[in-house]
């Protein structure tokens, strides 16, 4: 504002230092300007960098605000989203809302601020050559009006483009060894030249609109100020006006006319950053999980159980069909039955990754929706087919989401419970091992077994087991099933299993094939009256 201010001060001072230059020169007028030019040059430089350090925290709030929602939306948002998606809203997004939140809308301000107070003068100092502006203006609305239209529309596009290249990187990076595996470089290629091809023509777009729309604004509003000098030259070769009287409001308008642009920049940006900020507000308006509300409630001891659960992932399409179990304290519970049958989606349910349509799961006599979702989960420990690892180090990976500190010898014991701690301590940095990006640097069977040592480590009362020896060799699988039994002592354990011969001493075996329980009972119960169960055992014992 100071800034703007001495701007409109310039001219009313050049218009006495060019009127008195007929009686004598004021050198200490022209000390005056020039002081005030630098004094501008100071605090533009000054407010800039004020500025560039507030877009620097509003992006970096944003950026943390929009992390803590995705970190805290539910499973299910993630099953529509692509995670490329998710990381191009949170950076190229947010940079795009930054500048214009920390550049154009402070230069717009201030611009404003020039025409206001230039008009304010010019009318002041001759209202007959304003009003010939203020009749150009309208004109000129309507000349740019279609080209900023035209700008929106290649910001939200191109914003949603860049996004979708975004995603399809992340997802053909992460699963690089699927590509190799499958010689699919070509198609993947093709399918990224295509984007970027996409990419490119929206650039050239946008590159002709960058182009054309500030020298053809710039070219009309030199017509305008031409049109302007040619009348006022004329004013004063009549005498009606002074020339310094003509130059001061030459300068107003010069002023005025270097806003302009500035100001339909504003709208021009704000154009293209609209898809930036609709997506960010898309992201802010979804529903996040709950984890401040509900009981804090021991499950030690109660009985879990589902009572005619029906569950689908698309509308109309129950994957999980008015199912029914029980798991009492202290016993195991097996699911088994035929690939896409719905066992890992009752794990899912359990864990509260999405909510059951209908039906209720009960701990004790309250529905698990009931219970603090962070005190539901820090209750339950989960060993999945394929155990997933954090970029990070052994030690970062055994304590991951766990609350307090634990020793070395600790994590030792750990280890060593998990049949872990031969391969780690052969490793030259033992527990600060990097395992780089989801594991990579660790056999299947080794990372399975950093993620039982840290279900070991959690200590739950409820443990699932999702396939956990499915990746180990037969050695490795008998020690680790030795390791399991250890774990599954004293705490109610869930166990999803194709090699029967592991489930076999279980409390209780559900058959579940096409979203429905079909048999349950032990496995002799079970050998008796469910035909596709002893089916499955004869061909396993076969083998």
């Amino acid at each position: 504002m100071i800034s703007s201010g001495v701007q409109l001060l310039i001219p009313i001072l050049a218009q006495f230092l060019i009127n008195s230059f007929k009686h004598h020169i004021d050198y200490w007028l022209i000390v005056g300007i020039v002081g005030m030019l630098v004094v501008t040059a100071i605090l533009s430089a000054a407010s800039g960098t004020i500025l560039g350090i507030f877009g620097e925290n509003v992006v970096a709030n944003l950026r943390k605000e929009l992390w803590k929602k995705v970190i805290n939306l539910p499973v299910k948002y993630f099953d529509l989203v692509k995670s490329g998606d998710l990381a191009s809203r949170l950076s190229n997004d947010t940079t795009q809302v930054k500048d214009l939140i920390a550049n154009t809308f402070p230069s717009a301000f201030s611009s404003m601020l020039l025409i206001l107070g230039s008009i304010v003068m010019m009318l002041i100092m001759d209202w007959k050559m304003t009003i010939i502006i203020f009749f150009c203006l309208p004109i000129l609305l309507l000349v740019l009006l279609p080209l900023i239209h035209f700008g929106q529309q290649i910001g939200r596009l191109r914003q949603s483009k860049l996004a979708d290249f975004n995603a399809a990187v992340s997802e053909s990076m992460s699963e690089i060894r699927l590509v190799k595996s499958s010689n699919a470089e070509n198609e993947e290629r093709t399918k990224g030249d295509k984007m970027v091809d996409d990419l490119n023509k929206i650039g050239r777009q946008e590159a002709v609109y960058d182009s054309i729309f500030p020298p053809f604004l710039t070219t009309v509003l030199m017509f305008l100020i031409l049109g302007i000098m040619v009348y006022g030259v004329h004013r004063v070769s009549k005498g009606t006006m002074t020339f310094g009287m003509l130059t001061s409001f030459v300068l107003y308008l010069c002023n005025f006319v270097a806003s302009i642009p500035v100001v339909t920049n504003l709208f021009s940006q704000t154009a293209k950053v609209a898809g930036s900020t609709d997506r960010i507000s898309n992201i802010l308006e979804e529903t996040s999980e709950e984890f401040e509300q509900g009981l804090k409630f021991d499950i030690d001891g109660e009985i879990l159980a589902a009572k005619n659960i029906t569950f689908s992932y698309l509308k109309n399409e129950p994957v999980i069909n008015n199912i029914s179990f029980e798991a009492k304290p202290n016993t195991i519970i097996a699911f088994v039955g035929p690939s896409g049958g719905g066992k890992s989606t009752i794990f899912s349910l359990i864990e509260r990754f999405y909510d059951v349509d209908t039906g209720e799961i009960l701990i004790g006599e309250h529905n698990i929706n009931e219970i603090n979702l962070e005190n539901w989960r820090e209750q339950i420990g989960i060993v999945g087919q394929d155990s997933p690892l954090m970029a990070g180090t052994i030690r970062d990976n055994l304590i991951y989401g766990l609350k307090g500190s634990y020793s070395d010898h600790k994590l030792w014991e750990i280890l060593k419970l998990a049949y872990a701690d031969q391969f780690v301590s052969a490793m030259p940095r033992q527990l600060n091992t990097e395992v780089g990006e989801r594991g990579v640097t660790l056999s299947g069977g080794q990372r399975q077994r950093i993620a039982i040592a840290r279900a070991f480590l959690r200590d739950p009362k409820i443990l699932m087991l999702d396939e956990a020896t499915a990746s180990l060799d037969s050695e490795s699988e008998a020690k680790i099933q030795v390791a399991l039994n250890e774990l599954m002592k004293g705490r109610t354990t869930l166990v999803i299993a194709h090699r029967l011969a592991t489930i076999v001493d279980s409390n209780n075996i559900y058959f579940v094939e096409h979203g429905k329980i079909t048999g349950s009972g032990t496995h002799e119960e079970l050998l008796k009256t469910h035909a596709l169960y002893k089916q499955y055992v004869s061909e396993q014992f076969k083998q």
